[in-house]
């Protein structure tokens, strides 16, 4: 990066790679592979974000591995940059779609796939995961597919990126839906800073879980639903207003927790 870089940038340098290592400490982007990314609005340039290099989340450890990208096209501003994610696409047509949106991630997490398989819906049916609404929406890429797209399930170009960001916008009174399902690939989530992405990137995986385990206690007891037309009991809509609420002001007590935790952590490292 460049010796001009503000203190704002040096900062949000330290955050992504953090934040990168938390989300492989908890299993969003560790279980299954290594390619989940993180990636943050730049906080000088307006038109440019940064993403980490191709590597395995837990391995980012300075800033000579974030990489500067113009918003418009996803393309590197320093041509001899390092090799960076085929997917970034999903980033910057989403930050170019919303600009409130400060920071975006994308997750494999197994615990997430099995919603977007089946026509099981993923709803919050803890107040932590008040942030995902009455349903998640779903984006399957097989229904834009044209015939020049490699048929790999990855974002690998603007259009596909576009098509994308507007399943942000479905549905919610909000100016966007913060987590949106992706057809046998997993799952994007958006936040207004890197802390928040990542607590909603964890725990839209921790209600996946729950509800797994819920629907399955419930079928192997045998029991009725709990509520008409309901298999469980999920968050009702002023259940869910006031649970986002507490969730965004309440996000940096988990984070600095999770800060910890991968700071005393030997596996990691960031000397940003």
């Amino acid at each position: 990066m460049a010796a001009t870089d503000t203190p704002a940038t040096l900062s949000v340098f330290r955050t992504l790679i953090t934040g990168s290592h938390i989300l492989h400490h908890h299993g969003v982007s560790r279980i299954l592979d290594a390619y989940g990314h993180l990636s943050v609005r730049h906080p000088d340039k307006k038109n440019m974000f940064l993403m980490p290099r191709n590597t395995a989340p837990a391995l980012l450890s300075s800033k000579v591995d974030i990489v500067e990208y113009r918003m418009e096209d996803a393309s590197p501003v320093d041509p001899n940059s390092p090799q960076g994610y085929v997917e970034r696409y999903i980033h910057s047509e989403i930050y170019k779609r919303y600009p409130e949106i400060q920071s975006v991630i994308h997750s494999h997490s197994p615990a997430v796939l099995p919603f977007t398989i089946t026509a099981v819906d993923l709803r919050p049916c803890v107040h932590m995961g008040g942030f995902l609404g009455n349903r998640v929406p779903k984006f399957d890429i097989a229904e834009i597919y044209s015939e020049e797209d490699v048929r790999d399930l990855l974002i690998r170009n603007q259009r596909l990126g576009q098509r994308l960001s507007a399943c942000f916008s479905q549905g919610r009174e909000e100016s966007y839906n913060p987590v949106v399902l992706m057809r046998g690939h997993g799952f994007t989530v958006a936040g207004a800073s890197i802390e928040e992405s990542v607590f909603r990137a964890i725990y839209t995986a921790e209600n996946a879980r729950i509800q797994t385990a819920s629907l399955n206690l419930q079928l192997a007891a045998g029991t009725a639903p709990l509520k008409h037309g309901e298999s469980l009991y999920y968050l009702d809509d002023t259940e869910l207003l006031a649970a986002t609420q507490m969730t965004q002001w309440s996000v940096m007590r988990p984070w600095n927790l999770w800060v910890r935790e991968v700071e005393a952590n030997g596996l990691y490292n960031n000397n940003a």
